[in-house]
């Protein structure tokens, strides 16, 4: 017999993933072309040239156990080095080797960061909508995930709320800018009024709260928009990064996070995050990647293909009467269901071979969320089957 606690992980697993393998299954009936899968955020843009290139070159290097052996649990120091300057170079900041910690992926270093910091019962805050996997992560160290409500009519952090949340037993708040569900980039003037709230709290309750900065849609941002950098604002900022969406790597697993020095008990957490990595099972984060990347920081995919893709989008959906706030970065559209019901809104969708999410998966109910990082016939195609469903919802 598994596990009780896995008992009840399985029967509530991923939806997006359950939507992703229908996709395969209808594919397979009616032929991928005529199959509009928004389920999965995974990237349609190549990875840069550089990427392969750097791959070649890490790969005919001489000494084999500089690409394949074990290194420190942090990862190697030069690629460390370099990242750390790569961001120091972009955000004015001075973070160094020992800021850095790689990992795998950002969900291993989400993980890392939680095991590091939760003891059981201590809470996590989190901003609806927000990606469905932050309730598993918080429950694998048997923590208390703590969700504010959705401010759906721009879906920036509902601040009042947040405060009123924040208890003794408030250990860490996660947010993702650019958002996953909905596009939105937090503002800086919202970043600054969060950052003033936690260190008031703080200071009310005489305990540290980690600020934990999940951000993997950084660069994919459009229209000139800029994404404030947690860290400047919040001393206790822990920022998780993946190159999953900046340079089309979801597979590799390859990501690191920011541990600043200003962080309370700095050299503990950063001692326990390598702790972490190593009891985790992830040892190290992968060694050939760690190289590649290290060698690919000034490269970024073409975003101009998903803000194309975004307008096609957007603006169809809205000229059929769909409601969306128009996304600022990252690859979704988070729409308001026709009808109060998005899970059935989305079973309605799938009679039109078009599927999409459910916003209940993201803890906003009567949204669905649309993965636009597809091919841009994909959505050609799909536009029809959008327009029918929302003349069958608008004509009752």
């Amino acid at each position: 017999m598994i596990s009780n606690k896995m008992v009840g992980l399985v029967q509530n697993s991923s939806v997006i993933r359950a939507m992703f393998e229908e996709g395969k299954r209808l594919a397979s009936i009616y032929g991928a072309e005529n199959v509009f899968d928004f389920s999965l955020g995974n990237p349609s843009v190549e990875p840069p040239r550089a990427v392969k290139d750097a791959v070649i070159e890490v790969i005919n290097e001489e000494n084999a156990n500089l690409v394949h052996g074990y290194m420190n649990n942090s990862g190697y120091e030069e690629v460390r080095e370099a990242i750390a300057a790569s961001i120091n170079k972009k955000f004015a900041t001075a973070f160094g080797q020992e800021n850095i910690v790689m990992t795998v992926g950002a969900a291993g270093g989400l993980n890392v960061v939680l095991k590091t910091l939760l003891n059981p019962g201590e809470e996590v805050i989190v901003f609806a909508p927000f990606f469905g996997e932050y309730r598993n992560y918080v429950s694998n160290f048997d923590g208390e995930l703590v969700v504010v409500s959705p401010n759906t009519e721009t879906f920036q952090p509902n601040l009042n709320e947040f405060e009123s949340k924040i208890t003794a037993k408030t250990k860490a708040v996660i947010v993702n800018t650019p958002n996953n569900p909905t596009g939105v980039v937090y503002s800086e003037e919202t970043i600054k009024a969060l950052a003033d709230i936690l260190n008031r709290r703080q200071s009310e309750l005489g305990t540290s709260i980690y600020l934990i900065s999940d951000e993997p849609y950084r660069e994919l941002v459009y229209d000139g928009i800029e994404v404030p950098y947690l860290t400047k604002y919040y001393n206790n900022t822990i920022v998780g990064y993946s190159y999953s969406k900046s340079l089309s790597l979801p597979g590799e697993r390859i990501g690191y996070l920011v541990i600043p020095n200003e962080v309370d008990d700095f050299s503990e957490v950063v001692a326990a995050a390598n702790v972490a990595n190593r009891i985790l099972g992830f040892v190290n984060a992968p060694s050939l990647i760690q190289r590649v990347v290290a060698k690919c920081l000034d490269s970024e995919v073409d975003v101009s293909v998903y803000n194309r893709n975004r307008e096609l989008l957007y603006n169809s959906l809205i000229e059929y009467g769909y409601t969306c706030v128009k996304p600022e970065g990252a690859f979704y559209l988070f729409i308001k269901a026709l009808g109060e019901d998005d899970k059935a809104f989305s079973a309605a969708a799938k009679e039109h071979n078009i599927l999409i999410v459910p916003g209940s998966s993201f803890g906003c109910p009567g949204y669905c969320r649309i993965a636009y990082c597809v091919d841009y016939k994909t959505i050609e195609g799909s536009l029809s089957g959008f327009k029918k469903l929302a003349e069958e919802y608008l004509a009752k």
